[in-house]
């Protein structure tokens, strides 16, 4: 899927970004399919998580950093002179390896964001706040104490409600960098559920924490290596029948 074939969710068109003279991405073109999860495999500091700041913006105020070629959501150029950066952000939602909810109650991290938005119904918030925890598995975790802290929760429930947060302002497009990298075996699967059961509704980029579970939610990969995009595909060629040797030897753990 290296040309743009079918309606992508996502399209990065020869993509060059570096930070000073350090290219972070060389020449990457990738289509990211729409409602499905995407994963970006690769070893640490091969460009995955500045692919996935640069779908947001998150690099926009980084000092000395180049970009060139073009990376389209539904057709249209996010680094357009005209694009509303603040929309696009609430349209692209990103959860990070560190879960850092916000200081205030559970209830209070959820309908922080939808009332910026503009949404002040009582009722409607509730119903965020409810939909969101559900969507994220911990509804009925915390249905109880909805105006308690949200630090007094456990690292996987705050990284869960770290997930519902992002939810809650109906993005299209969810990026994920490592959000089980500091969690339990326990965590992990209920986070990997909620991802299994988000893609229909979402578009969905993670960068796991392991090849391990880019295999247990891929429904396409893309390996990249120093910045450059070795393959991608479909699960069963990218971890199966790997066409690329380095690809090769990355999955079956000969580096990285």
């Amino acid at each position: 899927m290296d040309d743009h074939q079918g309606p992508a969710k996502i399209y990065l068109e020869h993509v060059t970004f570096a930070y000073g003279d350090k290219v972070a991405l060389n020449d990457v073109t990738l289509a990211v399919p729409p409602r499905s999860i995407t994963v970006l495999l690769g070893p640490a500091g091969g460009g995955r998580t500045t692919l996935l700041r640069l779908i947001n913006r998150l690099n926009d105020l980084v000092e000395g950093v180049t970009l060139s070629g073009r990376i389209l959501i539904d057709d249209r150029d996010i680094y357009a002179p005209d694009l509303d950066v603040i929309q696009l952000r609430r349209r692209v939602g990103m959860v990070f390896a560190l879960p850092l909810p916000l200081p205030g109650t559970i209830r209070q991290n959820l309908t922080y964001g939808p009332t910026l938005a503009g949404i002040r119904q009582r009722s409607r918030l509730n119903e965020l706040v409810e939909q969101t925890l559900r969507q994220a598995a911990l509804w009925d975790e915390v249905k109880d104490r909805l105006d308690d802290p949200a630090m007094a929760l456990s690292g996987g429930q705050q990284q869960r409600l770290c997930l519902a947060r992002t939810l809650a302002l109906e993005p299209d497009i969810i990026l994920l960098d490592e959000p089980t990298s500091g969690l339990d075996p326990i965590s992990t699967a209920k986070v990997e559920d909620s991802l299994q059961a988000l893609k229909n509704q979402y578009t969905i980029v993670i960068v796991p924490h392991s090849i391990q579970q880019g295999a247990r939610v891929a429904d396409y990969a893309a390996f990249l290596l120093s910045g450059e995009l070795v393959e991608s595909g479909p699960p069963t060629q990218v971890f199966d029948h790997p066409i690329d040797q380095r690809t090769e030897d990355y999955i079956t753990g000969r580096f990285g």
